[in-house]
């Protein structure tokens, strides 16, 4: 048998915003978009790699979700702690710097962390986690 990962999902509370985060700021391409207004469904992902991608989607629209689970998802994203995603680089402090020139929240510069790992993270126009780390 044999896996592989094709698309994993990341809420987005402005289908818009969120697509010009992905293709304008970290250069993936769109390869899907249906729907309209909030209700929208956008598949993105690095142009080199069209069997990895990222499903944009908006939040706790699942049927079976309770009025209470839809009401935290919202405070998570509010806060910034309900979806992240972890990107990685061959140049960690270029696409640091590419990022940082737009209008983006910084949450860590490059960092080279105790275990091991050098990274940074920012946050998407949801509040999601996007967390870049250096491959050599």
């Amino acid at each position: 048998m044999s896996l592989t990962i094709h698309t994993t999902v990341l809420p987005h509370d402005d289908a818009d915003a969120s697509v010009a985060f992905y293709r304008d700021v970290l250069g993936f391409e769109v390869r899907t978009d249906v729907g309209q207004g909030r209700m929208r469904w956008i598949t993105v992902g690095p142009p080199d790699q069209p069997g990895t991608s990222i499903l944009l989607g908006p939040p706790a629209v699942d049927p079976g979700i309770t009025d209470d689970e839809r009401r935290t998802i919202t405070e998570m994203m509010a806060k910034g702690t309900y979806g992240w995603i972890l990107l990685a680089t061959d140049d960690l402090d270029g696409t640091f710097e590419r990022v940082q020139d737009h209008d983006v929240e910084v949450v860590q510069e490059p960092t080279d962390q105790p275990y091991g790992l050098r990274d940074c993270a920012f946050r998407d126009p949801a509040g999601n986690l996007v967390r870049i780390r250096a491959i050599s």
